[in-house]
């Protein structure tokens, strides 16, 4: 912990000029143009908004302003018109802090652990979901105490509702995966509102021996669905049946034309039929408002997802959907400003996603509008229909038809790209599949170039996405996270407390101090 410490101890002089050109923006009476509410007399909030942007750092939030500057007319990298540049709604916050986002265990952590530490204010192991680091003693999270207080609590999140970042502040198990074991705990919850993607797991089967049971004879497990209906939850799968749903049902909510992905699509992919990260928070305001307040956290969860892809434009799509569900928080929080408080933060980044690539300084980010699907959907919709992944006889030449798809996924056209980004795509190719030649290394040499190259991610999907972002200037150097701190927005009752350079750790302490309640029992 001497490393964590120095660590620490070496930004202090970051920490010190943040809260000085912070501090005197947050202070004073609230007024629309500071957007701020007085510390002093002021009552424990009401209302709790809590964003978590899963592998969202300053680079991610950046680019997305910066995408979104190359669409104003007149752009060009020499001469961008700032005047046109629109920041995301939360950077105009009056708050602004960062937080560090190491685990108990490791300078780089998983969705597990800093979610534990965001829920809990307490750090524990990777893999490990609201438990202490000998994985038996349970966290309390500030969701169950804002329940305990009589507030309403509901978790949107455009992953599954059992995945890492949700499942940290209602359940309490010792691995992330055991997805069956945390999505019981959610059906036995006494939470209001679960939306976003479905469980991954919702029935298990397990070879045991129970009473009246053969030794061996296979055990269905109860769907946990079933369990949530009989504590008096409604389950529902449509934009239509989530809109007639009423104050006081209990509710759990997924697009059941992404039942199968166990998350919502990547916003650049997403149908007309299926709703929104924004539409669920929406509904969930409307659901959970009543006279003792309520706390909401909403997960931006494909944001890392595509990071860990190395897709910047479906990163950048989920940010700006992530924005937009922050807009349905700060249209509340107007109605409400000296009840309110927003907070906005990461778990952790992810990709090490970098603006600028190679040596130059150029960038040509107007060449991402190019790009019409994620990698996920070309590689499972267009790739897919060339092969299995494994070598069938096709020749070792990239398909004509193939090239034509880059162009029209990626705006990629094949004749002209230049002699090195064409013998990556045809190594990638061939790594697609299976291409014997390749397979003359021996297993280990195969092996270790395979994972530096593309990770565990679809050879052509993962190159075709790298080539096109380092074209518009955005490098990528793992698909795995970092450690990279993370930015804190807020606004709203007491939101001062938020500037400064701290630990994840600090934030749902901070949160707690204004909601009256006591993380540390």
């Amino acid at each position: 912990m001497k490393v964590i410490r120095h660590l620490r101890n070496s930004a202090f002089l970051t920490c010190a000029i943040l809260i000085i050109l912070t501090q005197t923006t947050c202070t004073g009476e609230f007024t629309e143009s500071t957007g701020t509410t007085s510390s002093s007399d002021s009552p424990n909030v009401k209302y709790v908004f809590y964003f978590i942007g899963d592998g969202m750092s300053t680079v991610q939030i950046h680019a997305t302003e910066m995408y979104l500057a190359s669409l104003a007319d007149g752009y060009s990298d020499s001469n961008i018109n700032i005047e046109k540049t629109k920041n995301l709604s939360f950077r105009d916050f009056p708050a602004f802090g960062m937080a560090t986002t190491y685990a108990a265990n490791r300078f780089i952590t998983d969705s597990a652990a800093a979610g534990t530490a965001l829920a809990c204010g307490k750090k524990t192991l990777c893999e490990t979901v609201s438990l202490s680091t000998d994985r038996k003693t349970p966290y309390t999270t500030i969701a169950e105490l804002a329940k305990a207080k009589g507030m309403k609590v509901g978790l949107v999140t455009s992953q599954g509702i059992d995945h890492a970042t949700p499942a940290v502040f209602y359940a309490h198990e010792e691995n992330r995966y055991n997805y069956y074991n945390i999505g019981v705990q959610l059906a036995n919850s006494n939470f209001d509102y679960f939306a976003g993607g479905s469980l991954h797991e919702p029935a298990r089967r397990a070879t045991r021996v129970r009473r009246g049971a053969a030794a061996g004879e296979s055990v269905e497990s109860k769907n946990t669905y079933d369990v949530a209906k009989e504590n008096g939850f409604k389950i529902v799968t449509s934009r239509e049946e989530l809109d007639n749903c009423k104050p006081g049902e209990r509710i759990i909510a997924y697009n059941k034309a992404e039942e199968s992905k166990n998350a919502l699509n990547f916003e650049i992919d997403r149908p007309d039929n299926c709703m929104s990260l924004a539409e669920f928070t929406a509904k969930g305001i409307a659901l959970l408002d009543n006279d003792k307040g309520f706390f909401m956290m909403v997960e931006g969860g494909q944001i890392d997802t595509a990071c860990h892809n190395n897709d910047a434009v479906a990163s950048i799509y989920d940010t700006i959907a992530f924005d937009k569900a922050i807009k349905e928080a700060i249209d509340f929080y107007k109605q409400h400003p000296k009840e309110t408080l927003i907070v906005i933060t990461a778990d952790h980044e992810t990709g090490g996603m970098s603006i600028g690539y190679g040596t130059s300084y150029d960038t040509a980010f107007e060449l991402l509008k190019n790009q019409k699907m994620s990698w996920d959907k070309f590689v499972n919709t267009v790739l897919s229909k060339y092969s299995s992944g494994q070598w069938n006889g096709v020749e070792d030449n990239i398909p004509d038809g193939l090239k034509a798809d880059f162009n029209e996924a990626f705006g990629l056209v094949y004749d002209r790209l230049n002699p090195y980004e064409k013998d990556l795509l045809e190594n990638a190719y061939d790594k697609h599949m299976s291409n014997t030649k390749r397979m003359r290394m021996t297993i280990n040499e195969f092996r270790q170039q395979d994972q530096l190259l593309y990770g565990d991610k679809n050879p052509v999907g993962i190159t075709l996405t790298r080539i096109l972002n380092s074209r518009a200037g955005i490098g990528w150097p793992t698909v795995a996270h970092t450690g990279t701190p993370v930015e804190v927005h807020a606004i709203g009752v007491d939101c001062e407390s938020f500037t400064g350079f701290y630990d994840n750790t600090d934030v749902p302490k901070k949160m707690a101090k204004i909601m009256g309640v006591n993380l540390d029992n």
